[in-house]
């Protein structure tokens, strides 16, 4: 779920998904070295000791932001691909889907890939672990969902005869690296990246 959308569904009284969307904006732009914990309280016009109301330390934000595009991604492909019976179609319209974003979902996820080392090393806080373990559990979904389509399409002979999971992973790998690079004042547009990525997706499926 994006903070976005969080946004339109929670209570008026909670400043959680503002806290969230704040730090979303200062990470991505600033960095999250370089985001002072305070200066997201004062954006959001509370004190520094009610941010810890909602998230007990930066990096508590950090995993948290991370988790929810994960999920997001997850539900985003799998709505995209139900019930296609055509790999070719329904492998086009996961990356499409995956590549479709407003400023602040690429902002979101540009974060999420710089810091997916986040992921490998337990984490000392309780709250912190508990969004790491979630978001690694929401990657291994998504490898799966991908190495599904793979699979499907060497089933019915679209696709080359591969390992499936090798080969899921580096299309995905192909897709995310988009939020690395991409910026919306860029010279090309998300669809114009998309109809690429799709492109060299395919060829690199039925090779």
């Amino acid at each position: 779920m994006t903070a976005e959308t969080a946004l339109r569904r929670e209570s008026p009284r909670s400043k959680r998904t503002l806290i969230l969307a704040t730090a979303i904006d200062q990470f991505g732009k600033l960095g999250y070295e370089h985001t002072k914990w305070a200066s997201i309280a004062d954006e959001v016009g509370i004190g520094q000791t009610a941010l810890y109301h909602y998230f007990e330390s930066k990096a508590h934000c950090l995993l948290t932001i991370m988790r929810l595009e994960l999920a997001d991604s997850l539900e985003r492909v799998t709505v995209a691909t139900e019930g296609d019976s055509d790999p070719a179609k329904a492998l086009r319209a996961a990356i499409v889907v995956s590549l479709k974003a407003s400023p602040r979902d690429a902002l979101q996820r540009r974060i999420l890939q710089s810091h997916m080392d986040l992921l490998a090393a337990e984490r000392q806080s309780e709250k912190e672990e508990s969004e790491r373990l979630k978001s690694r559990e929401l990657v291994q979904e998504i490898e799966e969902k991908w190495t599904a389509l793979i699979a499907s399409g060497i089933k019915e002979g679209v696709f080359a005869d591969s390992d499936p999971r090798l080969m899921g992973r580096l299309v995905l790998a192909l897709v995310i690296s988009v939020w690395r690079w991409y910026r919306p004042d860029g010279q090309l547009s998300l669809t114009e990246i998309a109809d690429r990525v799709t492109d060299a997706a395919l060829r690199m499926v039925r090779t």
